[in-house]
């Protein structure tokens, strides 16, 4: 027994729509993971584990591939040859050295309180000279010359360390000449030997490189020269093979697999569970924000809709070949088409998650990312400002998305041309992609349109502007069948468009519900008061008993509901035939009922509509607006107040009956709508005064006023007597 009831639990909670609808939504998600994940399996068919390939591939057209390593290597070997650029450094406190080391000798020569053992001695450990003769004959010159030939020789040694220093002395100049042959080289008249040693002894103290490497232009000056190496280009002619069996698949012939068509993504299990998590968490914020934004799109038919055309846009996404431009993915036709199912937000939220989830999974550049966005956000714009009753706007936001995606890829293009050279070619392609499909977006949304429709029976407005044409044939026979119904039909129409309007509900949807709330009337046309006039024929409810007629004139939303089906009329449609009276009660046939039978015999419940009650704006807007139109025929004075009490009056009576508690109205939508109401029963039952034949017989009493007439009037007039007579 415990069995059979635990049982019982499991079948009944797997039987409920919410575990119905978690198995729908996961079973998407493994779809869609599976789609985008596809590109990576196929690649894993085509390479082993070990990276090496299963099959011999032959190139199928001439193939043109950068090897990027070598194309590195030469570039880092250009870039290593270009010599460090120098320039000066500060290099006055090498003259001041020379000029500080010349005075301390002269102090150390004309000091006459030391002998010349000590000076000699004390010019020893101011020079460092390694070589001892040369040592001594220095130190003799500074001890032993004239104060004449002291001065001109140190003088001479300033002349060539500032020649030197003005030419720029490197460090590697420096460290790979002898100090004599970089002096040498800037003596400008014939020094004795004597005089070269002592100059070059002075130079050699104090002589420092002058030039540094200026490290940002030679920075600039490697790239510069990197930069103008070539690349290194591998080519494969049309039958050459690309890899043979089991040979390593480098990177040069992955990009060579890529150009000739193939993909070259990997994919483990790891990767494969990441796409899975981000479809999963993807959905979760879509279904997280439709029933706390827009809950009314939370339907069965929207989720197929949306879900089918996700399959369709990641499908198209993974068959792209890699060396095609990305920019023919139809992205801007899906979300027309979301735009014109649901809304321009939901088109929007669900574009911007598809594009993400594509770009994520196919490792798409970001500078398509960017495109793709702007575009959805284009796309819902272009899809509000459109009329839906004119099908060719459509082709036009078709060439308007075009124009938006060219001016898009040349924004782009310049932004990037500042970082690196892009190829002609490439960006022509760009253009040429995303021409074609803004324009193609156009035109594969109007032929798609009917088809999702029909599909998944959702009307859009481009269908309910179809099904608001008079020649629709239900339409028609309501025309010609029930002429009263149909005039009914139209004037609570066009009342119920404009309070819709006012209370922002949907206007088209209201406007084409009314038209077709009453054609179950068809089957009995003459049972309702508004044919019977045209007809001309007697009331038939007074030969029947009030049940009887109860029984036929409730009998007409389930009539329409059938004639619906039979014309394939959409479920939105449908509801305003079923809700439109709600379970109200038929207050006449229900008190003749009293009448005849007694209150004690009579249940309200038997004479109240089958329902069910409106459960929206707009089929609770045709509701109060078809009582308020079919009552006001009853006003014998239609001053504001009998209007504003009638309208008061009816909608009180459909609140306090319960009639509007499943419709999201609010006593502000109500508000509205009675003030509404009250201004276009005012315009339609407007009063007009008399003023031809009083304006004539006031202009007849004036002295010597013979007025003539037109012919049709004349004839009016004649025609006015006979009536009378």
């Amino acid at each position: 027994m415990k069995n059979y009831k635990l049982i019982h639990i499991i079948k009944n909670a797997l039987n409920t729509n919410n575990f119905k609808n978690i198995i729908f939504f996961i079973f998407f998600a493994i779809i869609l993971t599976l789609i985008l994940a596809s590109k990576y399996i196929f690649f894993q068919n085509l390479i082993n584990n070990d990276g090496l390939s299963k099959r011999e591939i032959v190139a199928n057209k001439t193939i043109e591939v950068v090897d990027a390593f070598k194309t590195e290597q030469l570039r880092k070997e250009v870039a290593q040859k270009v010599d460090p650029i120098l320039v000066p450094a500060e290099d006055t406190y090498i003259m001041s050295n020379l000029v500080s080391l010349i005075n301390n000798i002269k102090l150390i020569r004309d000091n006459q309180d030391i002998n010349e053992a000590e000076k000699r001695t004390r010019i020893d450990i101011m020079l460092d000279l390694s070589d001892a003769e040369n040592k001594n004959y220095v130190i003799n010159f500074f001890i032993s010359s004239s104060d004449d030939m002291f001065n001109t020789v140190t003088n001479w040694s300033k002349n060539v360390l500032n020649s030197i220093l003005k030419e720029g002395l490197s460090e590697k100049v420096f460290e790979s000449n002898n100090i004599n042959k970089i002096i040498f080289k800037h003596t400008q008249q014939n020094y004795s030997k004597i005089q070269l040693r002592v100059i070059t002894a002075l130079i050699e103290q104090v002589i420092r490189p002058n030039m540094i490497v200026d490290e940002l232009a030679t920075e600039i000056a490697r790239k510069n020269a990197s930069n103008s190496v070539s690349p290194y280009i591998v080519k494969f002619e049309r039958g050459d093979k690309i890899v043979y069996q089991g040979e390593p698949v480098t990177k040069v012939k992955r990009d060579a697999l890529r150009k000739a068509g193939y993909n070259v993504l990997e994919l483990n299990y790891i990767g494969l569970f990441g796409i899975f998590t981000y479809v999963s968490i993807s959905i979760f914020i879509f279904l997280y924000y439709l029933y706390t934004f827009d809950k009314k799109f939370a339907k069965r038919s929207y989720f197929l809709i949306i879900g089918m055309l996700s399959i369709v846009l990641s499908i198209i996404g993974t068959i792209i070949p890699d060396n095609f431009s990305f920019y023919y993915l139809p992205v801007p036709a899906i979300t027309l088409l979301l735009a014109i199912f649901t809304n321009g937000r939901v088109a929007m939220f669900v574009s911007v998650l598809l594009i993400m989830g594509l770009g994520i999974t196919l490792q798409l550049p970001s500078e398509n990312l960017v495109l793709f966005t702007c575009i959805s956000l284009i796309s819902a714009i272009a899809i509000a400002k459109i009329k839906y009753s004119r099908r060719v706007d459509l082709i036009k936001s078709g060439f308007e998305i075009a124009a938006s995606m060219i001016a898009i890829v040349f924004i782009i293009n310049l932004i990037e041309r500042c970082v690196i050279d892009i190829s002609p070619t490439i960006l022509i392609n760009d253009l040429i992609a995303c021409t074609i499909t803004g324009i193609s977006s156009g035109i594969l949304v109007l032929g798609s349109i009917p088809i999702l429709e029909s599909l998944f029976k959702v009307i859009t407005p481009f269908g309910l502007s179809e099904l608001a044409d008079h020649n629709q044939p239900l339409l028609k026979r309501l025309q010609f069948e029930a002429p009263g119904t149909f005039a009914h039909s139209l004037a609570l129409s066009n009342m119920s468009e404009s309070v819709a309007e006012a209370i922002d509900a949907d206007p088209v949807l209201t406007r084409v519900g009314a038209l077709y709330h009453d054609i179950g009337k068809l089957k009995r046309p003459l049972f309702f008061i508004e044919n019977q006039t045209y007809f001309g024929i007697e009331n038939p409810h007074n030969k029947l008993n009030p049940r009887l007629s109860k029984m036929v004139i409730m009998a007409h939303p389930r009539d329409g509901l059938e004639l619906a089906k039979e014309y394939n009329l959409p479920p939105q449609i449908q509801d305003f035939i079923t809700q439109h009276h709600g379970e109200t009660l038929a207050a006449y046939f229900y008190n003749e009922a009293i009448k005849e039978e007694g209150a004690q015999n009579v249940s309200k419940d038997q004479f109240r509509y089958s329902g069910p009650k409106p459960n929206s704006k707009e089929t609770a807007i045709v509701m109060i607006t078809d009582a308020v139109e079919s009552a006001s025929r009853t006003l014998k004075d239609y001053t504001v107040e009998e209007i504003n009490n009638l309208i008061q009056k009816i909608i009180n009576d459909r609140l306090t009956d319960g009639q509007l508690s499943d419709s999201p109205l609010t006593l502000k939508d109500l508000k509205t709508i009675s003030s509404t109401l009250n201004r276009l029963l005012r315009a339609a039952h407007h009063k007009r005064i008399k003023y031809h034949e009083d304006i004539i017989n006031e202009l007849e009493k004036k002295e010597n006023f013979n007025p003539i007439l037109p012919d049709f009037e004349q004839n009016n007039n004649e025609s006015k007597k006979n009536d009378k007579t």
